[in-house]
């Protein structure tokens, strides 16, 4: 296996680091203390690419495979995760737009998502459904030539501040094959937002529930056919695990960089903080967990472009393993700063709280261990 990035893939990191530094990094502090959602910056992300990384070209997309994107993510990440990790949900929702929506829906919204010029949000969970999608009571009636919506959403990235939401209903009866998915332009008469939740992390994006009372779009918004729903969100969950997971790789590597800088800079005893060598061995762990970390996330992301049939699995061992380990850097970054690591002024406190929670969503860690565990015991897969 050639672990080696391409020439084209290094440039595109690139990029994305320049972009991370540039447009990022001295916005990240504020962002987080303010709560506040950086339209600007999605935009001028939108104008490099970044914002329909892997959405099909027909809607202004670059097509590029999931493994590519992972090296976006990551580099945006070491500056903010948080507002990386809205970036990756709206990828995901323009990918879902560009790939299943009829002609004149792709049409109406697939460009203008591509380039950043409008931003998405991705409606799965519930307040009484989260690790247990598939028992998600939100209804979608066929009305004529319409659907009308009925239900509520929980803990929706974007919320109140996008411009359209892809929205998983059910169509049918219980359980999985009754679920079906919809675009649904944000401003829909009926469709109203709660209270911005107040976070511990994750601050430069909004979160909201979201209700739909009587909200009625037109049956042209279904994507793909009835019954297709939560099909279509495992796959959108295969890549946001991918997803995710890249984003705390990201956040891992710029707490690491940050404790290497202050373990030269910062003197005890008379001597750097980087002559100890208790602190050296913890530098060497950390490095250790975010290359393997990197390499698990960049393996799910090649078994998920290539169509194989345990990417799922891969996917949530990644996903798993990512969150668990590099969680665990920013905290031992955050530990080699002292006192000065739980003050704002630095950035690991604000790094250890964006990455809390990628422990918690698109799956938690535990869900992950099940799916491993039914392909191992109960599929009986062997994963090689």
């Amino acid at each position: 296996m050639d672990f080696r990035l391409s020439d084209e893939q290094q440039a595109f990191a690139q990029a994305a680091r320049d972009f991370a530094i540039g447009e990022l990094e001295p916005h990240a502090a504020r962002w987080d203390a303010e709560c506040q959602f950086p339209r600007e910056a999605f935009a001028r992300a939108g104008a490099l690419g970044f914002c329909g990384i892997y959405a099909p070209e027909s809607i202004g997309g670059l097509g590029l495979p999931r493994l590519d994107a992972t090296l976006v993510f990551e580099e945006m990440a070491a500056c903010d995760p948080s507002t990386t990790a809205f970036l990756t949900i709206h990828n995901m929702a323009t990918w879902m737009i560009g790939s299943w929506a009829t002609a004149a829906v792709r049409e109406a919204w697939g460009p203008a998502l591509a380039a950043g010029e409008k931003l998405a949000s991705y409606c799965l969970t519930e307040p009484g459904a989260g690790s247990d999608a598939a028992s998600l009571s939100t209804r979608a009636e066929k009305r004529g030539d319409a659907y009308v919506l009925n239900g509520a959403k929980a803990f929706i990235s974007g919320a109140g501040d996008t411009d359209v939401l892809v929205v998983m209903a059910r169509t049918g009866g219980a359980g999985p094959k009754g679920i079906s998915a919809f675009v649904v332009p944000a401003d829909t008469p009926g469709v109203t937002y709660g209270r911005k939740e107040d976070k511990m992390g994750w601050n430069s994006q909004s979160t909201r529930p979201v209700v739909f009372d009587n909200a009625e779009i037109p049956a042209g918004n279904l994507l793909g056919n009835e019954g297709e729903g939560f099909k279509f969100a495992m796959k959108g969950l295969d890549g946001g695990r991918i997803n995710i997971a890249t984003c705390s790789v990201g956040a891992a590597q710029g707490a690491y960089d940050a404790a290497r800088r202050y373990m030269g800079e910062r003197k005890q005893f008379g001597q750097p903080l980087a002559s100890f060598q208790a602190l050296q061995f913890k530098l060497a762990d950390m490095l250790t967990h975010i290359v393997a970390s990197r390499q698990m996330v960049r393996l799910a992301a090649a078994k998920l472009d290539d169509g194989d049939e345990q990417a799922a699995t891969y996917c949530a061992m990644a996903k798993r393993l990512a969150t668990d380990l590099c969680f665990q850097v920013c905290l031992d970054a955050q530990q080699i700063h002292g006192g000065y690591g739980y003050l704002k002024d630095y950035p690991l406190e604000r790094l250890v709280r964006d990455t809390r929670v990628h422990q918690i969503l698109e799956g938690t860690n535990e869900i992950m261990r099940v799916i491993i565990a039914r392909q191992l015991l109960d599929k009986g897969a062997d994963i090689r």
